[in-house]
């Protein structure tokens, strides 16, 4: 059999293109839009998806990590005079990343709800492996995913807190960027961006310790201060309990 002949190619340009064809697939790569489980809290998510069975009423969700989680803990007196009697699902789990949350809204999360809005915070933990556009990526994922599911629901995103004690570090820089490109989701009519980082600092950007000991979670006046600001927009969706 005769094939035709093809344009041929001097070393160099094909090297060229090898080498640009592994960058595509290099940096197509991105394991924050990954859905992927952890195996240490598979006996906690399938714990709060019993809670999501019993509270299938619930109007308002909170998805996020260990800084959503804590409206259990440093959170818990603000979120039981405002939220509790609503009732509100915390869907928060310490530790995870981006792809951590998004697989978890596809295994189960949400079934069965029809929130009226949807808290969501994301991505502090991916800032150490992942670069801004692959955090903001993961973070969209996962605003795509609950559009999808609560197709009657409103996002409050929340730009992920500052962290470290240096106004000047990385992370600081990377989470403004990320910031930056989340705030962009508010163009869709179901979403909106809210930036609380400002609040949390002092006024020359250095971390209050008094407010985060550890210069990442917020003690409890830094829930106050979440709430105060979230509750505009909250009460416009889902009324005051």
């Amino acid at each position: 059999m005769h094939f035709p002949s093809l344009p041929r190619l001097s070393f160099s340009a094909f090297a060229v293109l090898i080498s640009l064809g592994g960058a595509t697939l290099l940096f197509g790569d991105n394991p924050a839009i990954e859905p992927a489980p952890r195996n240490t809290w598979m006996d906690q998510h399938n714990r709060l998806l019993q809670v999501v069975e019993r509270t299938p009423e619930a109007p308002l969700i909170f998805v996020g990590d260990s800084i959503t989680r804590n409206w259990n803990s440093r959170g818990r007196d603000v979120w039981k005079e405002r939220y509790a009697d609503l009732p509100a699902i915390n869907l928060g789990i310490s530790g995870d990343k981006t792809e951590n949350i998004l697989w978890r809204l596809q295994h189960g999360a949400l079934e069965g709800l029809s929130p009226k809005a949807v808290v969501v915070m994301a991505g502090t933990n991916n800032i150490h492996r992942d670069d801004a556009e692959q955090i903001a990526e993961g973070v969209e994922a996962i605003v795509d995913e609950i559009l999808e599911r609560c197709p009657d629901g409103h996002i409050l995103l929340i730009g992920i807190f500052p962290r470290s004690s240096n106004p000047r570090a990385p992370e600081r820089v990377k989470i403004k960027e990320v910031n930056s490109t989340i705030a962009g989701l508010a163009a869709e009519p179901r979403v909106e961006f809210l930036d609380i980082g400002d609040l949390l600092l002092n006024e020359d950007g250095s971390m209050d310790r008094e407010l985060f000991p550890d210069s990442l979670h917020p003690l409890s006046e830094g829930y106050v201060i979440w709430a105060n600001a979230m509750a505009p927009q909250l009460d416009e969706w889902i009324g005051q309990p």
